[in-house]
């Protein structure tokens, strides 16, 4: 397994698409943290052990632990005790101040590598233009980055409700139900460009990363976020005989007690 904060003296980015890419696969991990895993991580938030905090590493996975021991440490510490706030707010208030806390340190790990390995004014600022392509986590896990391409979409398709209206699955209405499952790329040949354009503005609650037409996508009923398939382990043939989708994170909600 990977060492506390990604590995330390033993991986450093030195340029800046690798220096993007590692900021993306830790991103990756902490949405992945606070969305599709996020009843793992709730339970190991426990406020009753000591200062927790969220990593994220390059290869897109999470870990919940004590900060490094090392002082100073290898690279910038994620937010300390994040645990002990856990059952003092509604969950999901918790969950967006832990995002928030994740988008701040994702900056950091960015721009120390910046700093380390001398990138220039020019360098930093086409670094952070790529980062600023993508939205962010918080905006992931309270769902202010899919209202955001709902606005643009209706300012976009004004009044045209058969366009906006994304939770239809186009190209299988024949099977007489609707479901929340964007078709994969043969079923949408023929389509309008303009409502391809609009489906590749939506971004997946798990990983974060637009809608491609060639991917399965569903809907959650309950939250109304868009998912990968292939992020909530759901097919197009299972998706048929599912009459209410109801994401993981939405699924955990409902069972804890």
């Amino acid at each position: 397994m990977e060492g506390v904060g990604g590995g330390g003296a033993h991986y450093n980015p030195r340029t800046v698409e690798e220096v993007f890419r590692d900021f993306k696969g830790r991103r990756a991990g902490m949405i992945k943290a606070l969305t599709t895993d996020v009843e793992e991580f709730y339970q190991q938030c426990d406020p009753e052990k000591e200062n927790l905090c969220l990593y994220g590493f390059p290869s897109e996975q999470w870990e919940v632990n004590l900060p490094a021991e090392e002082v100073p440490p290898e690279l910038p510490e994620p937010a300390l005790g994040i645990n002990f706030a856990r059952d003092g707010m509604q969950e999901k208030d918790w969950l967006s101040l832990v995002a928030v806390h994740s988008d701040a340190w994702l900056l950091s790990v960015a721009f120390y590598f910046g700093a380390r390995f001398g990138f220039d004014k020019a360098d930093r600022k086409r670094l952070f233009n790529m980062i600023n392509e993508l939205p962010t986590i918080f905006e992931v896990v309270t769902g202010t980055a899919k209202k955001q391409v709902k606005e643009k979409s209706s300012v976009n398709h004004g009044s045209n409700k058969s366009k906006s209206n994304t939770k239809v699955q186009r190209g299988s209405e024949s099977q007489g139900k609707q479901s929340k499952a964007l078709p994969q790329k043969d079923e949408e040949e023929g389509l309008d460009e303009e409502e391809d354009d609009e489906h590749g503005e939506t971004l997946c609650g798990a990983c974060g990363e637009n809608y491609a037409s060639d991917e399965f996508w569903i809907c959650c009923d309950i939250c109304e976020k868009w998912f990968h398939g292939k992020c909530v382990k759901i097919t197009p043939a299972r998706a048929e005989h599912i009459k209410q989708y109801k994401c993981p994170s939405c699924s955990n909600k409902r069972s804890r007690p």
